[in-house]
């Protein structure tokens, strides 16, 4: 598979043309950043961790019939991807109030949600990723109604995939984001799953391993990135 030409640079991660125009080469960089690239700074390994990590959850995910343009890794940094046409949508789920939630109705971190909430916010960085509702998605013609049923399907059945992994191994999962878009009119999850875009909290201590280490200024970003990683048996 030849790489061409970039053709996306975002926060963290840079995309490719290739010679095939159903694939691209996704690359995971050492670029972090924070509240909507206010904060932001490399961080030596966390491009091949992110990348490693992202290819073991997305095997686990096919391996329990859930669709993702993932294919296989090219080198510690890269990977090859179906090209999606994506949906503008962040489908967030949340199984323990954190973060934003917790600002916005005033609720204490920690707090067990039974059962789990499932939110949707434009992915739209200028507009600091707002929070939209199902009639919004089909007023604007972002998703249908039945790519929106079918992404808030494979979002639960996900939950439970994640919850599982993370629970055999001592650890929490609080909240994370997923992304999907259309291949050949087949709705299939894109991106990344990678402590950047969940919370992870160790089940005894709620230690915190994921992006508020570095959010929150706690130190050892990739380290607690690293832990998660060696505890779910990721080659790094």
């Amino acid at each position: 598979m030849q790489k061409l030409t970039e053709l996306y640079s975002g926060k963290a991660k840079s995309v490719y043309a290739t010679d095939d125009p159903d694939h691209v080469i996704m690359q995971f960089r050492d670029d972090t950043s924070a509240f909507d690239g206010l904060k932001i700074v490399q961080l030596a390994r966390k491009g091949r961790v992110n990348n490693k990590f992202n290819a073991f959850i997305m095997e686990k995910l096919s391996a329990a019939g859930i669709p993702t343009h993932f294919e296989r890794l090219l080198s510690d940094t890269e990977v090859l991807v179906k090209k999606l046409q994506m949906i503008p949508v962040e489908c967030v789920v949340r199984n323990i109030a954190a973060g934003s939630l917790c600002k916005r109705l005033g609720i204490s971190e920690g707090q067990e949600l039974t059962p789990p909430t499932l939110e949707f916010f434009l992915k739209n960085d200028a507009l600091h990723d707002p929070m939209i509702n199902e009639y919004h998605i089909r007023s604007f013609g972002w998703a249908t109604d039945n790519e929106v049923t079918l992404m808030k399907d494979l979002t639960f059945r996900a939950n439970h995939v994640f919850k599982t992994l993370f629970a055999n191994v001592g650890i929490l999962l609080v909240d994370y984001k997923l992304e999907f878009g259309r291949f050949h009119d087949t709705i299939m999850l894109g991106d990344e799953f990678s402590p950047d875009g969940c919370r992870l909290w160790d089940a005894t201590t709620r230690k915190k391993l994921d992006k508020d280490r570095f959010r929150q200024d706690l130190g050892d970003v990739i380290e607690g990135y690293e832990e998660v990683a060696q505890r779910l048996g990721v080659t790094l």
